[in-house]
């Protein structure tokens, strides 16, 4: 009689490298990081928060900052669905 064979990781460390790496996180909430001039980062924000508003999705500026050239870099999160 045979030991028995482990299941195949691959899935599981992938996910670990993510979560690692910062593109996972268990809270739910989806992210996206934009780094843009001032006038286009105020656009997308505003978009963002049209196209999800913050009573229904928690959309939230995360975090920014002023970047070298007046370029903006922020994160911007928002739940995938409003119940």
């Amino acid at each position: 009689m045979r030991p028995p064979v482990r299941p195949p990781l691959d899935g599981l460390k992938t996910r670990l490298a993510e979560g690692r790496a910062g593109k996972f996180r268990s809270d739910g909430f989806l992210r996206e990081t934009f780094r843009l001039p001032r006038p286009d980062a105020r656009a997308k924000a505003r978009e963002w928060f049209d196209r999800w508003p913050r009573q229904a999705y928690w959309t939230e500026i995360e975090s920014w900052f002023e970047r070298p050239g007046d370029e903006i870099e922020f994160t911007i999160r928002r739940l995938p669905t409003a119940d």
